[in-house]
């Protein structure tokens, strides 16, 4: 049973009081709102208004019930159901409304067998009971426990437990003598992206692999599991893709290219972004037979768990067999697209978008954003029944098969390229959505528009704004005094950038829209994700009861969709991208300064003899080896290119404040095209699909962003080749940018 000890209460109760005062002193020092990009604010302050007077709480909830009322995965009965609903309601709201159909690789189980013989003689439940307080628990249709795109496997070997299956837990591994090559491995969720860890095991010799969520990080150690609390009990199971994203989402039959009728399709097996082991999620409850059947050392401290036994790496003393089968079928996936045309700029679109297949019945994930979006197209709506007219063209959409890989929107930004290279001002983003601070990323010409934006917005618990409101929960977080006065100092929004995830990726990593992703969360705490607990019950109980973040969702996603609609002035900002990349580089040239130190000091210790003495055994044997010196690394072609970038933008930002509507027009046209020149014409190494410089997922980490990926990876790897030749790269990047901006 978790237990808070006096000492924990106190730093609460602390932090709680810390945060209070912050909200209040920060209460009584609001920022005016500013609308840049406008001649007329109070034109659009007003707009805003009316935009948030037709927004309901009511509805959203209505809503959320409504869709999550059934399974709606990718070519479901409830999926058409759910995607039939979404396009009468966009209908009703006054928006040209139609269904886009894909056909889509979906493949799920025959046959999952998971037991153990030997020492220990087990069969896993690999279900998920039904409960009486979860009213949606016990459907039919739902989909059974399983990793998509798992290969099909009959394999029986020992286990092994890999701690959370990341890179660095194979050198621990290693240490020990340990070796997982034709054995099955078990990790824990957690730490990095579900499809990281049978993609490292893999390429280790494993020959399956099995996911579970150790209670310590999503169970009983976190808090009350459901139904009494919103945490996960011991039956939950993560449902979830494992595809190699970060090689290239979408249907994986249709590489690079739309899955429309007559697409060349390969084969699954050939497919370079699936994996060739078979891969499990199982609950806690099935897991724990396996665990307490390992032999071997005892685990690493930092590898224990919460299950109420000592952890063993292994090997196991009884043999595990696995054995996966799936049906491989091509099934309809329903895209919905609504649009409403622009008065003054038809050829000019803002996107929306927010996806709603589901693993399950999906309230949180993803019907709560999508309830968001839904409210946003009714005021919208509404405003254009009593007159008005968006200047720039509205394209709001409704995304099928995220869930098995960003499959919808891959499938639609492939086959509409070219258009949206020529038209697409920005795509706006948003997924599930609960209770607590804002949470933004995406292009970060974009900075000042958010900035703004979430100083016009108020915080529905607080009153404060939710820009004051996140900004007083970072300060509450630093741990010195010097951080917490520069947060609170701090004027800017600190936009995050985008790695994976969510269907922002294709949009901006794949053809250069400029791109935001949007959400609130950080008190809608809970272990329902990807299981049948994912329910309109445990939603409105634990996430957002009340469905108040719902409408601040819809208030910041739609007031970004109607500054770029309406704004005189394109609300780009390339100064703001210009500090940012300056911060990425100086963040790069100081991490290869302190590996070269790093690698100086550790063989200068090998000579030492008392470096030779075993540390702590149970946390690894640590031996000295002599390590590979870090050579000088010259990064003076992305200073000097960013050194153009900071005149180009400025010199923008001055002929936008002096231009006439003539001028800022022929800006407009042209300015959001800039972040196409970020683009590399051959993609990044090993992974052309993605052709964005600045951000991508990285190749370990999954969802996860590396920013500069080409040369923060190389540098990681350290293939200094490389990071020479992906230094030229993005510094040729910044010089297209810097030379588009200056023809503006």
């Amino acid at each position: 049973m978790y237990q808070t000890n006096k000492k924990t209460i106190m730093q609460n109760l602390n932090k709680i009081g810390l945060f209070c005062a912050i909200m209040l002193n920060l209460s009584m020092n609001s920022v005016a709102q500013q609308f840049t990009g406008f001649k007329n604010a109070e034109a659009q302050k007003k707009l805003e208004a009316r935009f948030d007077s037709q927004l309901s709480a009511k509805r959203i909830g209505e809503n959320i019930k409504r869709m999550s009322s059934v399974p709606h995965h990718i070519g479901s009965v409830g999926g058409k159901f759910v995607a039939d609903d979404i396009a009468t309601q966009f209908k009703a709201a006054g928006w040209d409304t139609k269904i886009v159909t894909y056909q889509l690789l979906f493949p799920t189980p025959i046959t999952r067998v998971l037991e153990m013989k030997g020492a220990t003689n087990f069969k896993a439940l690999l279900k998920e009971p039904a409960l009486k307080e979860d009213a949606t628990s016990g459907q039919a249709d739902q989909l059974p426990t399983y990793n998509c795109w798992s290969a099909d496997g009959d394999v029986n070997a020992e286990l092994v437990f890999v701690n959370y299956g990341l890179p660095e837990d194979y050198e621990t591994l290693a240490k020990y003598g340990i070796d997982v090559k034709g054995k099955i491995v078990i990790a824990k969720y957690g730490r990095s992206w579900r499809g990281i860890k049978p993609k490292v095991a893999q390429e280790h010799g494993a020959i399956g692999c099995l996911i579970y969520s150790d209670p310590q990080d999503d169970g009983y150690g976190a808090g009350d599991v459901y139904p009494a609390g919103p945490f996960k009990n011991k039956y939950g199971v993560q449902r979830g893709s494992i595809m190699d994203m970060v090689i290239y989402p979408g249907d994986p039959s249709t590489p690079n290219y739309a899955s429309v009728d007559g697409a060349p399709r390969v084969d699954h097996n050939d497919a370079e972004n699936l994996l060739k082991i078979p891969v499990l999620p199982i609950s806690y409850s099935d897991a724990a037979p396996l665990l307490q059947d390992m032999a071997g050392p005892v685990a690493p401290k930092s590898w224990r768990g919460g299950l109420p036994f000592t952890y063993h790496i292994g090997p196991s003393k009884s043999k595990v067999h696995l054995k996966l089968d799936f049906d491989w079928k091509l099934r309809p996936a329903y895209n919905v697209i609504a649009t409403i045309q622009g008065s003054q700029y038809p050829d000019q679109w803002v996107i929306r978008g927010n996806h709603h297949d589901a693993w399950v019945n999906g309230a949180n994930d993803p019907v709560s954003g999508m309830a968001a979006e839904l409210e946003e197209a009714y005021a919208i709506g509404s405003m254009v029944k009593s007159g008005w007219k968006p200047k720039r063209t509205l394209v709001y959409c409704a995304w099928d098969a995220e869930e098995q890989g960003l499959m919808g929107s891959v499938e639609w930004v492939e086959e509409h390229a070219a258009s949206l290279q020529a038209k697409a001002v920005a795509y706006i983003n948003s997924d599930g959505n609960g209770r607590g601070f804002l949470g933004a990323e995406g292009s970060h010409a974009f900075t000042g528009l958010i900035t703004e934006i979430s100083k016009s917005i108020q915080d529905p618990q607080t009153g404060v704004t939710i820009f004051e409101r996140q900004r007083a929960n970072r300060a509450t977080e630093a741990t010195t005094t010097a951080a917490k006065k520069e947060i609170l100092n701090s004027t800017s929004y600190p936009l995050g950038a985008m790695g994976s995830g969510s269907d922002y990726s294709s949009f901006i990593q794949h053809v250069g829209v400029p791109s935001l992703n949007i959400g609130f969360g950080g008190e809608n705490e809970g272990g329902e994700y990807h299981s049948i607990y994912d329910s309109y019950d445990h939603y409105s109980k634990y996430k957002d009861p009340g469905f108040a973040y719902g409408v601040t969702l819809a208030q910041t996603a739609g007031r970004a969709a109607l500054r770029l609609s309406e704004a005189d002035a394109l609300p780009f900002d390339f100064t703001a991208l210009h500090k940012t990349v300056k911060g990425y580089i100086a963040e790069l040239m100081n991490n290869v300064d302190q590996m070269r130190e790093k690698a100086k000091v550790e063989n200068e210790l090998v000579n030492t003899k008392a470096y030779a003495v075993a540390a702590d055994p149970t946390e690894g044997l640590k031996l000295p080896t002599t390590v590979e010196d870090i050579p000088y690394v010259d990064f003076a072609s992305i200073l000097n290119a960013l050194t153009r970038l900071e005149k180009s933008a400025e010199q923008v930002e001055q002929i936008k404040a002096n231009a006439d509507a003539q001028k800022l027009a022929t800006i407009n046209a042209k300015i959001y095209a800039a972040e196409q020149t970020l683009l590399m014409t051959k993609g990044l190494p090993r992974r052309p699909w993605y052709k964005h410089s600045l951000y991508a997922p990285g190749f370990y980490t999954g969802y996860g962003v590396k920013t500069i990926p080409g040369v923060r990876e190389a540098i990681e790897q350290k293939d200094w080749s490389e990071t020479r030749t992906q230094i030229e790269e993005v510094a040729a990047a910044i010089n297209r940018l810097a030379n588009y901006l200056e023809t503006l």
